[in-house]
């Protein structure tokens, strides 16, 4: 597509997306008014006064602005649909907030909470629609021979191929691998299999560029040439005023996702482990807050209980508190209510013989340790309901792994168990529905890596809601 299209199309674009926003916001006007017994001719027959007009038109400003913010403009040929929808729901989300802050800012009698819901319904199904179909089109003109870019790939390892391969099998993308660019090297042999073709070494890269058709490059190098050569190719595409991709999985990492975040001018590429990221990690942390006091507040009168029960039946503090391995092994007190004897950490060498699970984990089912009501509080796992104050600290999440002393922290032997610790710990997970005790110290790491490796926040809520009939069985407490 040449530049001129380009440009129109990014224009339509915008125009739609305005279009858009001002039908929705019409048609939540038009509800509202039928809800409030206006008809048509008298809704249509108010005047419209200067300073609604210009609230207006911010709010027109407003909408572009998080559209160009959210990337709705840059381009998304290499995006998945349910990423770019992914975009348009938090764009469209951010702007309907916008309009609720001005509610509260400035009286503005129409914006209901009808009013809000028909507007967030009609602007975002708009605005995703629109694009979705507009992808379409773009997806059978490319599948024609039409809108193709054409690109040229430096290197020749097994994940250049790699990623040609990708582009060759996806030809909606609108891609055409016009050749590779390497040196002699073993591994060109078996290259030469892959059904592509040698375009030119180092030394005539820029000779090629200047006598083709080069719309991208990519720089797919290993690690040990990746600076000196990707400099001079990404200098020589500079020059040319070409546009220049790097493959940014530059460790081959079996598990872990790379991501290019950019930092006062710097591109930085980070490998993690972890999908809890973005704004569903900020609602995660916002219904750990919500759920955890109110949970405090409604179990009040159980903990003034529970405290005064602890007191009454055996000497020492109601709290127990241990130094447990949290996020990325920061070390924090967990706070539980007291179930053993004050001395009962000096016994355990006494009774460490007895330990009844696999692992460095020590666990006994009978412990002698146990206070006659600590056995009860165990069994409903009421001496850990303290912990909602963890979760409200920030040191735990309602959800996660379950914190490990430091004791059973020593006692690791592979290092792959090691990676739960990379997210915050949790007051239940996998673990704690699916057997707690009575499951393998192996299978208990391996439930909390599945945990990670699936999170979502729907994922969370069916935790949450397992756990209550697994507490209330009983199942598997020690």
């Amino acid at each position: 597509m040449g530049h001129f299209r380009r440009r129109v199309l990014l224009n339509s674009m915008k125009l739609f997306d305005l279009v858009a926003v001002m039908f929705a916001f019409g048609l939540a006007a038009v509800v509202v008014s039928e809800q409030a017994a206006v008809s048509l001719t008298e809704f249509f027959a108010m005047r419209v006064k200067i300073q609604n007009f210009i609230l207006f038109t911010i709010l027109l400003l407003v909408w572009h602005q998080i559209f160009v913010l959210f990337g709705m403009y840059a381009s998304r040929r290499l995006a998945g649909r349910w990423d770019e929808t992914k975009d348009v729901l938090k764009a469209t989300t951010l702007g309907t907030f916008v309009i609720l802050f001005a509610r509260a800012l400035i009286r503005i009698d129409l914006v209901t909470p009808e009013f809000l819901v028909v507007f967030f319904a009609a602007a975002f199904g708009i605005t995703s629609g629109g694009r979705l179909l507009m992808r379409s089109v773009l997806r059978n003109a490319r599948l024609r021979g039409r809108n193709l870019r054409d690109m040229l790939i430096v290197g020749t390892n097994p994940r250049a191929v790699q990623f040609a391969c990708k582009m060759r099998d996806n030809q909606f993308l609108g891609y055409r691998v016009i050749g590779f660019v390497d040196q002699q090297w073993a591994g060109l042999g078996e290259f030469s299999q892959s059904g592509f073709n040698l375009a030119c070494d180092f030394d005539g890269l820029l000779t090629y560029l200047r006598s083709s058709v080069v719309d991208e490059v990519v720089v797919a190098l290993p690690m040990r040439s990746l600076h000196s050569r990707a400099s001079e190719v990404a200098a020589i595409c500079e020059e040319q005023g070409i546009l220049v991709r790097f493959i940014s999985n530059l460790f081959d990492g079996k598990i872990s996702r790379p991501q290019v975040e950019v930092m006062e001018g710097d591109s930085l590429i980070s490998h993690h482990t972890v999908r809890l990221e973005g704004w569903p990690v900020v609602a995660k942390r916002a219904v750990d807050i919500l759920v955890s006091a109110t949970m405090s507040l409604l179990l009040l009168p159980v903990l003034v209980l529970t405290a005064i029960l602890i007191k009454l039946t055996s000497p020492g503090p109601v709290f127990f508190v241990q130094k447990r391995l949290g996020l990325n092994k920061r070390h924090f007190g967990i706070y539980k209510f007291r179930t053993m004897v004050i001395d009962a950490e000096k016994r355990m060498k006494e009774i460490e013989h007895l330990n009844e699970v696999s692992g460095p984990v020590f666990k006994i089912k009978n412990d002698p340790r146990i206070t006659p009501i600590g056995k009860f509080l165990r069994k409903t796992s009421i001496d850990e309901l303290p912990q909602l104050f963890n979760v409200l600290k920030g040191d735990m999440s309602l959800v996660g792994p379950r914190p490990l002393p430091l004791r059973d922290y020593e006692g690791f032997s592979e290092d792959w168990q090691r990676r739960r610790f990379s997210v915050r710990p949790g007051v239940t997970c996998l673990w704690q529905i699916g057997g707690r005790s009575s499951i393998s110290f192996e299978q208990w790491m391996e439930l909390d890596l599945q945990y990670i490796d699936k999170w979502s926040l729907l994922l969370d809520f069916k935790i949450l809601l397992k756990t209550i009939p697994a507490v209330l069985k009983g199942s598997g407490a020690a």
